[in-house]
């Protein structure tokens, strides 16, 4: 199905609808989940939204492996607001992350790139990609070590080290935990209490929070940019020579 969008009065909600895929980002669903921002940064209806994922084993895998191997991946992180069309925008609204069961890679990316996270104990949240010779290069190098403590977060960019929702929420990096099965409801109250109060003051709250907590990101996304291609073209190439060894292997 890709994605769902419900409205709990002046909250939006956002599913990623694809449990049987652990909820992974392939372009259909990017695309989807884009024009829906879109069209609630414009809906002065729409004081917030919450994020989530369905089911509750995978908030989000990341990006849908198939589509890597079939060549979208850039377009995946190309559609207007960078993957899933988030984790680059500015969007005008409070948007609150609901985690049930793992956030891993893009999945993790999508929750630094919310303003707040309520998460069931079941969460857990991590940044594999180095161990899959790949850079966090959708907001997790860019923002998790202004989300928690320098080394903390250092030591999960380079290890994928695992935590779950106690730790998340001790490193501030989640606001509340509630038991499984109650993180869309606890996202919910939060950002009713949120739409209860003027939206000129909370969008301008929530713009200036966003500034002061990441500075200016432009020189950061650009540098992310430059080593991830870098580290791609390591990998391209460790990849030839080790088929060109293979070959010289088979032949002689």
């Amino acid at each position: 199905m890709g994605t769902e969008r419900t409205h709990d009065g002046p909250v939006a909600v956002l599913t990623i609808d694809r449990p049987e895929k652990a909820n992974s980002i392939d372009l259909k669903t990017a695309l989807q989940l884009s024009a829906a921002l879109d069209e609630l940064a414009a809906d002065p209806a729409t004081r917030a939204v919450v994020l989530t994922g369905a089911g509750d084993r995978v908030f989000c895998a990341g990006m849908d492996l198939v589509a890597v191997r079939e060549g979208l991946a850039s377009q995946i992180n190309g559609v207007p607001g960078g993957f899933a069309g988030l984790v680059r925008r500015a969007f005008p609204k409070p948007v609150i992350a609901a985690v049930e069961g793992t956030a891993i890679g893009g999945g993790f990316e999508l929750v630094l790139a919310c303003d707040l996270a309520v998460a069931s104990r079941s969460a857990s949240f991590a940044l594999p990609e180095v161990g899959h010779g790949l850079t966090a290069a959708s907001g997790g190098l860019v923002r998790l070590s202004r989300r928690i403590p320098a080394a903390v977060a250092v030591e999960m960019l380079l290890t994928g080290e695992r935590i779950d929702a106690d730790r998340a929420l001790a490193l501030g990096l989640i606001n509340r935990v509630t038991e499984p099965g109650g993180a869309l409801a606890g996202a919910l109250e939060l950002a009713r209490a949120i739409a209860e109060r003027p939206a000129a003051a909370v969008n301008a709250s929530v713009t200036l929070a966003r500034e002061v907590a990441r500075g200016d990101e432009t020189e950061a996304w650009r540098r992310n940019d430059e080593l991830a291609a870098e580290v791609a073209r390591a990998g391209a190439a460790a990849q030839d020579a080790g088929v060109a060894a293979r070959h010289a292997g088979a032949s002689s």
